[in-house]
């Protein structure tokens, strides 16, 4: 059985797909990982089949216009609506385009969950079964506020359950008219944003986060299944360079520091003000540069500049580690077992900031506008030196690490699309052009 992964995004929503992919692999299916481009080099190595889309996410990211938007609007849910049409608008149909191509000689289809209104297109025009993978909850719940809500306070379960169905129409309102757009070329019916809502609680759907930090809330259906994140581990695969190396057996363990996609307009006034929170917090730092481009224009010898590490290997060997929220950074930081300090930027961050916040896993979160030097070093002094902190961070990695995410996901695929020597019989609408 062939199953196609449709994925898109940065590192941190391509990431969590691969190790999927290769679990899948492993238990025997042939799976092909259809996603952008320039991720080619990260999946080179995996065995898994690659199927190109093409528009540069990264590059739209790391514009101009992406970074100005990430600083200054990415937590105004009204505001994200026309920038992230005017954001995608370039390469949406052509990477629309190659997915659908890439889900053509496939048995069943797994997508991330922002993109299942075309998912679910394709699932209905090839006649494929589908089942959705998330990092990040998508459906409305009365037990939290939505991802990506600029509330991120519980005020009970009827402001939480409308945050989510705003949140779910605005997602709508990005993809909605492209949506239409592939469904009127394979002469599929308009959809709506209740058609996007009900897919989504019908279908299969994969949680791909820790349920020490999300258990199965009550008003959510059986078909959601909350599995634990999908590790990829690169430990066998990856080697430090000598000079980081000898940093890190130089003195205590440092702390991280990188916002990876997430750096906004002013990169090198950004690293700057990193390096100097190190400096009064007295601290060393490994500061990742990332897409954002961030790289710190005074080098000190306490501060080691690198532009990529696996934070699997990296995350373990610091003392706390300071990040942006992202979901699969989030995740990483929890597995590692080391106080958090969250910069959210935009979108899910918050929810994920929040999060850490409330398990005691790190200090409070401090949104990236109001992000200054003297506040980083008090956060930092607090996650590298509270103890009760540090022991519930470490705590949490063995809870983390006692999870295998990725097999819990292949025992609820093989459930649903059976075993991998049998082909899935299409259904009978299948339809092809």
């Amino acid at each position: 059985m062939k199953i196609t992964i449709f994925a898109a995004g940065s590192r941190g929503d391509i990431q969590p797909c691969l190790a999927l992919g290769i679990g899948l692999q492993a238990a025997g299916y042939s799976v092909c990982l259809a996603a952008p481009a320039n991720f080619a080099d990260f999946v080179r190595g995996s065995n898994l089949d690659f199927a190109p889309l093409h528009g540069d996410v990264q590059q739209i990211i790391s514009s101009e216009f992406g970074r100005d938007f990430l600083e200054t609007g990415g937590a105004n849910p009204l505001r994200t609506i026309g920038a992230m049409r005017k954001m995608i608008a370039p390469v949406i149909t052509t990477m629309i385009r190659d997915a659908f191509e890439a889900c053509r000689d496939t048995d069943a289809l797994i997508c991330l969950g922002v993109f299942s209104p075309f998912g679910q297109s394709f699932a209905e025009a090839l006649g494929l079964p589908l089942i959705n993978v998330e990092p990040t909850p998508l459906l409305p719940s009365q037990e939290f506020p939505a991802p990506s809500w600029p509330i991120q306070r519980n005020l009970g379960a009827a402001h939480n359950y409308l945050s989510g169905l705003v949140m779910l129409y605005s997602v709508w309102l990005w993809y909605g008219s492209f949506v239409n757009e592939f469904r009127k070329d394979q002469g599929l019916p308009r959809a709506s944003a209740r058609y996007f809502y009900r897919a989504l609680r019908s279908t299969p759907l994969l949680g791909a986060y820790s349920p020490f930090l999300i258990s199965h809330p009550a008003d959510w259906p059986d078909s959601v299944h909350i599995t634990g994140d999908f590790h990829l581990d690169s430990q066998s695969t990856w080697h430090p360079p000598d000079d980081l190396q000898t940093f890190l057996e130089a003195g205590d363990p440092p702390v991280y520091i990188g916002f990876g996609s997430m750096s906004g307009s002013r990169p090198e006034e950004l690293a700057d003000l990193v390096q100097e929170a190190l400096n009064k917090s007295g601290q060393r730092g490994v500061l990742l540069s990332g897409w954002g481009g961030m790289c710190a224009r005074l080098r000190a010898d306490s501060v080691f500049v690198l532009e990529s590490a696996p934070h699997d290997w990296l995350f373990p060997r610091m003392s706390a580690v300071v990040h942006h929220g992202g979901a699969g950074t989030t995740a990483e930081g929890l597995r590692a077992g080391v106080p958090a300090v969250i910069i959210p930027f935009a979108f899910d961050q918050f929810f994920w900031g929040a999060r850490i916040k409330e398990k005691g896993l790190g200090p409070d979160p401090i949104p990236r506008k109001k992000l200054t030097a003297g506040r980083l070093a008090a956060a930092i002094r607090t996650a590298v030196t509270d103890t009760e902190m540090k022991q519930r961070a470490a705590e949490c990695g063995e809870a983390v690490r006692a999870v295998n995410g990725v097999e819990q996901a292949v025992q609820v695929i093989r459930a649903h699309f059976g075993e991998p020597e049998v082909p899935v019989r299409r259904r009978s609408h299948e339809r092809r052009t």
